[in-house]
């Protein structure tokens, strides 16, 4: 018990509102924005910024959710992109979504190009971005049209922060935090 309650202490010294680990399932993601949604509700915030944090959580969600469901992962791979972690959690006036979970690493490079270049763009580019990719063709092999980190950098008041990490057993672990 004595660990749980390092926790807890850990949880609330980093201003944790909500975390979740485990398998992100529509089911769970749904559940999940319920109870976002409810916490939201209680607390003494501004409507815009509720709909901006529970628009980001579901976005970061669907994105961890959407990368599993590809079609050429091995099941033991799948098995493990499936788990994913997503924690709420409030610094100040400001609110921060991580999330984060293991891709392959052919995916690195390539992710991290398209992160890299919305950090390049202003205000009026990520919008103009915005604009072109929702008319973009999603590739055969896409799980959605890519719209979701540019709604994220969107919305966030401070640049999107990310990091890839060499993980075990031939994974990698992508983590991405947005500030709002």
């Amino acid at each position: 018990m004595a660990e749980l309650d390092k926790i807890r202490q850990f949880l609330a010294a980093e201003g944790i509102l909500m975390s979740f680990h485990g398998p992100f399932r529509h089911s769970i993601i749904e559940e999940l924005g319920k109870a976002v949604r409810k916490h939201l509700e209680t607390e003494t915030v501004r409507k815009s910024a509720m709909a901006d944090v529970f628009s980001v959580f579901i976005e970061a969600a669907q994105n961890v959710s959407n990368y599993a469901k590809r079609k050429d992962w091995e099941e033991a791979e799948r098995a493990r992109v499936q788990n994913g972690i997503l924690v709420i959690g409030r610094q100040g006036e400001a609110y921060q979504i991580r999330c984060g979970n293991f891709i392959h690493p052919r995916d690195a490079g390539p992710l991290l190009a398209r992160l890299d270049h919305l950090a390049t763009l202003d205000a009026a580019g990520l919008k103009a971005l915005y604009k072109k990719q929702l008319h973009a063709e999603v590739p055969p092999e896409g799980t959605g049209a890519g719209l979701g980190l540019i709604r994220m950098a969107r919305t966030a008041s401070q640049p999107l922060c990310y990091a890839i990490a060499e993980g075990q057993g031939g994974l990698d672990f992508f983590s991405l935090t947005v500030t709002l």
